[in-house]
C-alpha cells in the first residue's frame, strides 16, 4: 500500500476509492483511518451532502428501527439519550463521526459513478464518475474499489399503478420525494401503506393533520420499544460512554437476536406474544384481530419498530385511524375500496415501498468483460466471485445495518494487512465447484426484495459462500476467522497462487 498519509487532499489516484457518503461509506473510511493510516483513500458521493438515505428521505417522523447502540459504529459511542432515534439526530452523528474522523477532505461531492473497469495488467481500477453540475466525467483510479452504496434507488421509489390516480382532485406524495411547500395541518391525509415508513408517517402527521387514515392491504407485525434506554444510562453514568457503550451494545445485540431467534423456532408461540402486546396498547374495543394480526409468521418480513407505541397512541386517541381493504380505484375526492366503501381524502401519501438497486447502477468491468451482478456468488458477503480487488457493504435485515456494515470493513482492513504482508497486489474470490446451488441474497418475502432481489449477486449455500443474518457467525468469519481461504486467489509480485 501506499505510503501517502491520508491527510492529503482527495486524490485521482488512491490506494481505496470508496463509493457512496453513507452510513456504509462513512464506516469505511473511518476504518480505514483508524486501523491503515498510510492508505489513501477518496470517497464519491452523487448527492451534495452526506449521509445517504438519512439525507435523501425527509418525510415527517423519519428516524432509526434499531436501537443506535447497534445502529451506530463500534468506533464512535452513541451518547444521545434516544435510543431510537430521529433522522436529523442521525445525521448529527454521521457529521460528528466524518469531522472526528477528519474525512471531508477525502469527500468529492456530486460525483455520481457510472462505470468502473478492473485492469489484471495495471493491477488497478478505473473509475468513471460523472460530476452533477455539469455533466462532466472524470477518471479516478485505485488499487480497490469498496461500494458503500446500500440497495435501495435513490431515483426512484415504488408506487403501483393505480387506476383512476389522475382524477384525484387533491395531492398525490411519496415519501421518497416529500414536497418541502407540502401544508398538511387540518387536511383529511391518507397514508397507503403499512410498513416502517407508513408507521412513522401516521403518528408523526397526526397532531397536525385533521385526519390520518393507514389504508393497509394486509397487516404486519408491529412492535413498541421504549425510545430511550433506561439501562444505557444508567451504564453510561457509572462507567461513562466508551465502556458503557461496549456493555449495551453487547446487551442490544443480544435482546435483538434472541427476538429473532424466538420468530424462527417457536413462530406460533412468538406470534401470540407479538399480537398480545399489540392488545394492551389499544383499547378493548379495537379490531386487533382485523388490523394488526398478519397472516405470514414473523420475520418472513420485517417488524416494524414504533417508540414509546407512538402509533397505538394516535389510533387510541382518534387523531388517526386504519383501514384494512383493497384498492379498487382512486377516485376525485378520495379512494374507491373493493368492499364499496369509499375514503375521502385530500392528501394520499403512497408510502407503498422502495426500489432495489444493486451498486447504484454503475457498470462494472473486468479486462473489458461486463460483470453480469446476477452471475456472481457473494464471497463473505462481501466480494464478488471472478472480481479482483473489490469488497462492499449490505446490512442485515434482521438487526442493526451497521453491524454487518463494521464487520465487512474491519475484515476488509485484515485482508489488506495480510496482501502487504505476503506481497499481494491482487485478490479474486474463485468458486470452485459451480455445481454448488445459488439462492437469492435475501430472504424476505417484502414485496421490495421480492421485486429487485433478482439483479443482485447470488448467494451460496456451503462455506464462505453463504450470506449470513447471524451477528454471532459473521463475528466468527469475519472478526476472528482466517483471512487466507482455498476461495482465495491471490497474485503478486514476489508471491502467486
Amino acid at each position: 500500500m501506499s505510503n501517502r498519509s491520508n491527510g492529503s487532499p482527495p486524490a485521482a489516484d488512491v490506494d481505496v476509492l470508496i463509493v457512496g457518503a453513507g452510513i456504509s461509506g462513512i464506516g469505511a473510511a473511518g476504518h480505514l483511518a483508524s486501523q491503515r493510516p498510510g492508505t489513501t483513500f477518496t470517497i464519491l458521493e452523487a448527492r451534495e451532502s452526506i449521509g445517504g438515505t438519512w439525507d435523501l428521505f425527509r418525510y415527517p417522523g423519519i428516524r432509526s428501527d434499531s436501537d443506535m447502540s447497534t445502529f451506530g459504529y463500534g468506533f464512535k459511542p452513541w451518547t444521545h439519550r434516544k435510543a431510537i432515534a430521529d433522522g436529523h439526530l442521525i445525521l448529527d452523528y454521521l457529521q460528528q463521526t466524518v469531522a472526528d474522523k477528519r474525512l471531508a477532505r477525502h469527500i468529492r461531492f456530486g460525483h455520481r459513478v457510472v462505470g468502473a473497469e478492473f485492469s489484471t495488467a495495471e493491477r488497478r481500477w478505473t473509475v468513471t464518475a460523472e460530476r452533477a453540475d455539469s455533466g462532466e466525467q472524470l477518471t479516478f483510479t485505485a488499487r480497490f474499489l469498496l461500494l458503500g452504496t446500500g440497495y435501495y434507488d435513490h431515483g426512484e421509489g415504488f408506487t403501483p399503478e393505480f387506476a383512476g390516480v389522475e382524477d384525484f382532485r387533491g395531492r398525490v406524495v411519496h415519501p421518497q420525494h416529500w414536497p418541502e411547500d407540502l401544508d398538511y395541518a387540518g387536511k383529511q391525509v391518507l397514508v397507503i401503506g403499512s410498513g416502517a415508513t407508513a408507521v412513522t408517517l401516521i403518528p408523526a402527521m397526526a397532531g397536525r393533520a385533521g385526519h390520518v387514515t393507514m389504508l393497509q392491504r394486509s397487516p404486519g407485525y408491529i412492535f413498541s420499544l421504549p425510545s430511550e434506554d433506561v439501562v444505557a444510562g444508567v451504564l453510561r453514568k457509572v462507567l461513562g460512554q466508551r465502556r458503557a457503550h461496549k456493555l449495551v451494545r453487547r446487551k442490544n445485540i443480544w435482546l435483538t437476536r434472541s427476538m429473532y431467534k424466538l420468530c424462527r423456532r417457536a413462530p406460533k408461540l412468538a406470534r401470540r406474544l407479538l399480537i398480545a402486546r399489540v392488545r394492551r396498547e389499544l383499547p378493548q374495543h379495537f379490531d386487533v384481530d382485523t388490523h394488526f394480526t398478519p397472516s405470514y409468521a414473523p420475520w418472513d418480513q420485517r417488524l416494524c419498530v414504533v417508540p414509546d407505541g407512538d402509533l397505538f397512541k394516535a389510533l387510541s386517541s382518534g387523531r388517526a385511524s386504519v383501514v384494512t381493504d383493497r384498492i379498487s380505484r382512486f377516485t376525485a375526492s378520495g379512494i374507491l375500496l373493493e368492499s364499496g366503501r369509499e375514503l375521502a381524502a385530500d392528501i394520499i401519501v403512497t408510502a407503498t415501498g422502495l426500489n432495489m438497486s444493486p451498486f447504484g447502477k454503475m457498470r462494472l468491468q473486468v479486462d473489458g468483460r461486463p460483470v453480469d451482478l446476477s452471475d456472481t456468488t457473494a464471497y463473505k458477503a462481501m466480494m464478488l466471485s471472478g472480481v479482483p480487488n473489490l469488497a462492499f457493504a449490505l446490512g442485515y435485515t434482521n438487526l442493526s445495518w451497521t453491524l454487518k456494515v463494521d464487520l465487512v470493513w474491519e475484515h476488509f482492513c485484515r485482508l489488506l494487512d495480510h496482501m502487504d504482508a505476503h506481497g499481494y497486489d491482487t485478490v479474486t474470490p474463485v468458486l470452485h465447484d459451480p455445481a454448488m446451488e445459488r439462492v437469492p441474497f435475501m430472504n424476505l418475502s417484502a414485496g421490495y426484495v421480492e421485486r429487485g432481489i433478482g439483479a443482485f449477486p447470488r448467494a451460496g449455500t456451503r462455506g464462505p459462500w453463504t450470506v449470513e443474518m447471524a451477528y454471532e457467525k459473521d463475528v466468527e468469519r469475519l472478526r476472528d476467522g482466517p483471512v487466507a481461504d482455498a476461495a482465495l486467489h491471490f497474485t503478486g509480485a514476489r508471491r502467486a497462487r
